[in-house]
C-alpha cells in the first residue's frame, strides 16, 4: 500500500511539472506566434532563444522560473508591423539597461523602495490586463473559450487536477481540426533563421517606440515582483532570487540571443504564478519547457506549424486569463491593514489609467507620505 501510495505520489509530481512547464502559454504562444505568422520573423530564432533561455532559468535557479516575451515590446511589433531589426535592437537595449542596473547596485535601491504592497498593485493591474487580453481572444468561439477557461478553474478541485491544462489543449485542436475552423495562424511567410543585426536608424525608433514602454513593467514585474513572489513561494531559496539575479540573466540572454534571432525576453510574475498553480515545483517544468522549444527549432517544418497553427485563440485566451486570475489575486485584500488595501488598489488604478510607470511612481508618494506622517506623529524621546 506505502508503495502505491508513493508510486502514485510520484506520478502526481510528475504530471504537476508537464502541466506547469506548458501553463504560460496562454501569454507565450499569442505573442510567439504572432510574430513569426504576421511579421514574418524566424520561427527558429525565436524558440531557440526561449528554449536555451529556459534551459538555463532552470539549471541556475533550480526552480519553474518563467520565460516569456516582453508584452509591450512584442505586442507594439505585431500591432504597428515593425521590423526583426527593431525587435533585435529594442531586446539588446533592454540587456545593457538591466546589467547596468545589476552590476551597480541600482536595481537592489530600487527594490527597497518598492513595499509589498506597491508590488501587489502593479500585479493586480498586470493580472486585470492579462484578463482582459484572454477574454478579447475568447471571444472568438465564446463556447470553446469558457468551457476551457471553466475546465482549466475547476482542474484545482479535481484529483487529477495537473493532466487538464494539457487536455484542454488537446480538445482545442481536435475541435478546431473537426470543425473545419480556419487555423488561428498562417506561418507560410516565415522567415529563414539567420545571424543579423540592427540597422543604424533601428537603435533609435527603438529606444523611443519600444524600450522605454517597456523599460518600467519590466523592472516592476520581471525583476521586482517576481523575486518577492519566488521568494514567498520558495523561502528556503530565497538567497537566489535577488532581484540584481533576474536583472543578470534576463540582460545576458538578451543581449546575447537578440543578434541570432532571439525575441526580447524576460521572466514574469504571471508566469510564475500559474506555472505554480497548475503543480510546477522543481527545475524540470522549465527544462521540460525549455528543451520543447529546442526541439520546435530544430524541426520546424510544415508538421509543427500545422499542429500550432491549429490551437484555439480561445483556448489560448482561457489560459491569458487563468494566467491573469492567479497572478491578481493576494491574500492582502482579505487580512491586509486599510492603507495597505488603499495603496494596492490606488496603484493598480494608475497603472491601468496611465501605465506602469505612473502607477509605480503613484504607489511610491502614498508610501513616502506614510512614513512622513508616521514620523511626524510619532512623540519624540527626550
Amino acid at each position: 500500500m506505502r508503495c502505491k501510495t508513493h508510486s502514485l505520489n510520484n506520478v502526481n509530481k510528475l504530471s504537476g511539472e508537464l502541466s506547469g512547464a506548458f501553463a504560460d502559454l496562454g501569454t507565450f504562444l499569442p505573442l510567439v506566434l504572432g510574430l513569426i505568422a504576421l511579421n514574418q520573423f524566424s520561427p527558429q530564432g525565436i524558440f531557440l532563444g526561449f528554449g536555451f533561455f529556459a534551459l538555463f532559468s532552470a539549471f541556475y535557479y533550480r526552480r519553474p522560473i518563467p520565460t516569456q516575451p516582453m508584452k509591450v515590446i512584442s505586442a507594439l511589433v505585431i500591432a504597428e508591423g515593425l521590423t526583426p531589426g527593431m525587435l533585435q535592437a529594442s531586446a539588446m537595449l533592454m540587456g545593457v539597461i538591466l546589467l547596468i542596473l545589476a552590476y551597480s547596485g541600482i536595481i537592489q535601491w530600487m527594490a527597497k523602495q518598492l513595499s509589498p504592497a506597491i508590488s501587489i498593485g502593479i500585479q493586480l493591474a498586470i493580472g486585470i490586463q492579462l484578463m482582459w487580453m484572454g477574454g478579447f481572444m475568447m471571444s472568438e468561439t465564446w463556447g470553446v473559450g469558457l468551457l476551457a477557461f471553466a475546465a482549466l478553474f475547476l482542474s484545482r478541485f479535481m484529483p487529477m487536477q495537473y493532466i487538464v491544462m494539457p487536455l484542454v489543449i488537446f480538445f482545442g485542436i481536435v475541435w478546431q481540426y473537426l470543425s473545419q475552423s480556419a487555423p488561428s495562424f498562417n506561418f507560410a511567410q516565415a522567415a529563414p533563421w539567420q545571424f543579423s543585426w540592427p540597422e543604424s536608424y533601428e537603435w533609435s525608433s527603438a529606444a523611443v517606440l519600444l524600450v522605454l514602454p517597456q523599460l518600467a513593467l519590466t523592472l516592476t514585474n520581471a525583476v521586482i515582483a517576481i523575486s518577492a513572489m519566488a521568494k514567498d513561494k520558495f523561502p528556503e531559496d530565497s538567497d537566489k532570487f535577488t532581484p540584481q539575479a533576474f536583472a543578470k540573466s534576463s540582460g545576458w540572454t538578451n543581449l546575447l540571443m537578440a543578434p541570432f534571432g532571439g525575441a526580447a525576453m524576460c521572466h514574469g510574475a504571471g508566469g510564475l504564478a500559474v506555472q505554480y498553480h497548475f503543480g510546477a515545483r522543481t527545475w524540470l517544468a522549465p527544462a521540460i519547457f525549455g528543451a520543447t522549444c529546442v526541439l520546435i527549432a530544430i524541426f520546424w517544418g510544415q508538421g509543427i506549424a500545422t499542429v500550432l497553427s491549429l490551437i484555439p485563440l480561445a483556448v489560448l485566451g482561457s489560459l491569458l486569463a487563468i494566467a491573469g486570475t492567479q497572478l491578481a489575486w493576494s491574500k492582502r485584500f482579505i487580512d491586509g491593514k486599510p492603507f495597505c488595501i488603499f495603496v494596492i488598489f490606488t496603484t493598480a488604478l494608475a497603472c491601468l489609467a496611465i501605465n506602469t510607470a505612473a502607477g509605480l511612481a503613484v504607489g511610491v508618494v502614498l508610501e513616502l507620505g506614510r512614513h512622513q506622517w508616521q514620523s511626524l506623529s510619532t512623540p519624540k524621546t527626550k
